[in-house]
């Protein structure tokens, strides 16, 4: 029996995400945290904003830290990181809030798959901090399904057609900010 250890068939690919959100401090950070956590070896997430506040949320972090995420690496930064010469090249770019779908974007190596997934921004939340607390919480489990559901796609076997037509299908899944459009 061949020793475990010993990998003699291809190299396994490992995909690269880029999550984008404007301030890249809630929903674009949730987005890393989870892929890059829970899907590990086979994704490799990040997440970088148009006009990045500098911070992490400090109820996405807390959020973040209760479900036992290791949050001593997650930082606000800007997408220009990911545009440049030495970057890992992209295979995957997915907008998660609505103003960052309709910016201009850098071009990114890799000529990377686009999709948008719009979020409702739980920073834009206002009440009692336990309505904040909830609106950080369900921004998080919409992320959590559309990266399962994403996680769950046959990458390798479907081609780009289809594979973007899929994408685009996950990102009008329910709680979608973006309206899905109607069938006239």
């Amino acid at each position: 029996m061949p020793d475990a250890s010993q990998h003699t068939g291809p190299p396994r690919h490992v995909y690269n995400v880029l999550f984008l959100c404007t301030g890249n401090s809630a929903r674009s950070i949730f987005a890393e945290a989870i892929m890059n956590r829970e899907l590990s070896g086979k994704f490799a997430a990040f997440s970088a904003g148009s006009h990045p506040k500098g911070a992490v949320n400090p109820h996405a972090l807390r959020l973040l830290q209760e479900l036992g995420f290791d949050t001593s690496s997650l930082r606000s930064k800007s997408w220009n990181e990911f545009a440049g010469p030495g970057v890992p090249l992209l295979d995957f770019v997915f907008t998660v809030c609505d103003n960052a779908a309709g910016e201009a974007c850098p071009v990114w190596p890799g000529q990377p798959m686009t999709a948008h997934w719009g979020i409702p921004d739980p920073a834009a939340a206002t009440g009692t901090t336990a309505e904040i607390g909830v609106a950080f919480k369900e921004a998080f489990r919409m992320l959590h399904r559309r990266i399962s559901a994403f996680a769950a796609l046959p990458i390798g076997s479907l081609d780009r057609m289809s594979l973007q037509h899929q994408l685009r299908e996950i990102g009008r899944d329910e709680g979608s900010a973006s309206p899905r459009p109607s069938a006239a």
